[in-house]
């Protein structure tokens, strides 16, 4: 298991290690191997993708592109799973506007990207109580 950061942005105040960290403990919880790539970045590339693959002109604050919906490639050997866009500043947005740390918000967007990544959704009820379920665990194992 791998996990590569990139980042275009100065501050974002959660070390490579902590990220590393999360979204391979996520991944070994879920019994997923493969790498992920997460990009921190700032509103204007958020809102650019959000445009483009999404048809939504305004930033939001995470977005993950799974390579392949081929779930038993994914749970064979070591895969490029997908790339995880996290947006810094509408994180920190969200966090003072829910009145939680940034770390937690952080967090709790990068378990997000990294569960739609390995397949999990909440498009419906039933998938989103379970996917929403499985991520407040896993923060709560992560902070």
């Amino acid at each position: 298991m791998e996990c590569l950061v990139f980042s275009s942005v100065q501050r974002v105040e959660f070390s490579r290690k902590k990220i590393e960290h999360v979204v391979l403990f996520v991944l070994k919880q879920v019994k997923i191997n493969g790498s992920v790539s997460v990009h921190l970045i700032g509103d204007k590339k958020m809102r650019s993708l959000n445009a483009t693959y999404r048809g939504k002109d305004s930033t939001t604050d995470v977005l993950s592109f799974a390579m392949g919906d081929n779930k038993e490639r994914i749970y064979g050997g070591e895969d490029e799973l997908g790339d995880i866009f996290i947006s810094i500043p509408q994180i920190r947005r969200q966090a003072s506007t829910y009145r939680v740390p940034y770390a937690q918000e952080f967090t709790r967007m990068l378990v997000h990207g990294v569960l739609h990544i390995v397949g999990f959704d909440h498009i419906h009820e039933t998938d989103a109580q379970k996917m929403f379920s499985l991520q407040e665990h896993l923060i709560t194992e992560c902070i």
